[in-house]
């Protein structure tokens, strides 16, 4: 009788053992592989991922990005960047980095098995003229003056609480002048057959983000699931100006913009971005100029995880005010294409800090430890 106790008991630990495992969702790339981890960095021995990164020359040029644009990151990280460059020029398997003096430490993920979460951003195109006409009716603005008071909010911008001095153009798509605050920053067309003018960041007006997606999820209009970029874009084809206006007041945050005639795309540690090699992080744990090793979901052409993934090496030179902890925005290039991409992704994959190792278990992020990081700039 306790033998067959002890049986079932055991029959029943296996059950209740397996359907835990089968709880873990594993529909947006969300893997299992290291168990459960213990700190939000661990020094491992390697990467236990197997392949090597794909983006090599891409690694490269952004390499060569930030030591034209910022020196000062550039030596900071010099035994780091010369480390990894060696190693992929040697074939890059992961396998082999602590061959290249290099130490990998493996991020926690929001649910402390490694699942780090990977959204996209872009820079989008969008059409303006200098003055209202025609269907050119929406204002962006540039940065005005603080002085004492608290700037409007979103809503109040909207109802024209900023003088028309500070408009720098009027687009015909309310949602393309949000969609653009969102990621930053942007390129305008104006329509005078001149290059595209770069919409930098200005500056923002102090008010807390509010997310819209999960406005649309919190009122039953998108399913939870289904949210991406494009959902938002579908929604507002389907409902009508005054709809579309008054959801996105839902987020009383606002980014202000700064022309600049032939500029490359900037992230906040004012160095051109390479897409798929550079992300934006939380300063708060990832310094400026870290290199990541990632294990980046692949997807199919309707923005669902398709099995399989890619290793990246990507570098942390952007910020964002949704970007917190265990997240990355993977910077995906300009135009309709890369929007297309950076609009599905909310998926997970395993990443690792790489740094030159100056000893064993020593911490690369003691600085931004002791406080002495950036704060987020940009709203995502």
């Amino acid at each position: 009788m306790k033998g067959r106790w002890a049986k079932y008991m055991v029959t029943g630990a296996l059950i209740a053992l397996l359907a835990g495992c089968s709880s873990k969702p594993t529909d947006r790339g969300q893997q299992y592989k290291d168990g459960k981890l213990q700190q939000p960095l661990g020094l491992v021995n390697q990467p236990n991922a197997k392949g090597r990164p794909v983006n090599g020359k891409d690694f490269a040029d952004q390499l060569l990005e930030i030591q034209a644009a910022s020196p000062a990151m550039f030596s900071r990280q010099l035994s780091t960047y010369s480390a990894l460059k060696s190693w992929l020029m040697a074939g890059g398997d992961t396998r082999q980095l602590r061959q290249y003096g290099v130490d990998a430490y493996q991020m926690e993920g929001t649910d402390n098995y490694g699942n780090v979460q990977f959204t996209g951003y872009y820079t989008p195109v969008i059409h303006a003229r200098y003055t209202r006409q025609g269907e050119f009716q929406y204002p962006l603005y540039r940065m005005p003056p603080r002085g004492k008071r608290r700037l409007p909010s979103r809503a109040e911008i909207y109802s024209g609480g900023l003088d028309e001095r500070y408009v720098i153009g009027y687009s015909n798509s309310l949602m393309d002048n949000f969609i653009m605050d969102v990621q930053g920053s942007g390129y305008v067309d104006y329509g005078n057959g001149r290059p595209l003018t770069f919409f930098g960041y200005g500056g923002k007006n102090g008010h807390a983000y509010r997310s819209i997606g999960k406005v649309l999820i919190d009122r039953g209009e998108v399913k939870r699931e289904d949210m991406s970029m494009q959902a938002i874009r579908q929604w507002g084809e389907n409902h009508s100006p005054a709809e579309v206006r008054e959801l996105l007041e839902q987020n009383p945050s606002f980014v202000f913009f700064k022309p600049e005639e032939f500029a490359p795309v900037r992230g906040a540690s004012a160095v051109p971005l390479i897409a798929k090699a550079s992300v934006a992080a939380d300063r708060s744990l990832i310094p400026p100029g870290t290199v990541l090793l990632a294990e980046v979901p692949l997807l199919n052409d309707k923005g669902k995880f398709n099995g399989k993934y890619e290793m990246r090496v990507m570098v942390a030179l952007d910020v964002g005010g949704a970007i917190k902890g265990q997240h990355f925005d993977i910077y995906q290039g300009i135009g309709e294409q890369a929007g297309h991409m950076a609009g599905w992704y909310n998926h997970y994959g395993r990443v690792w800090v790489l740094k030159a190792a100056p000893g064993a278990g020593v911490s690369p992020f003691s600085m931004a430890q002791n406080g002495n990081a950036g704060a987020a700039l940009v709203s995502r």
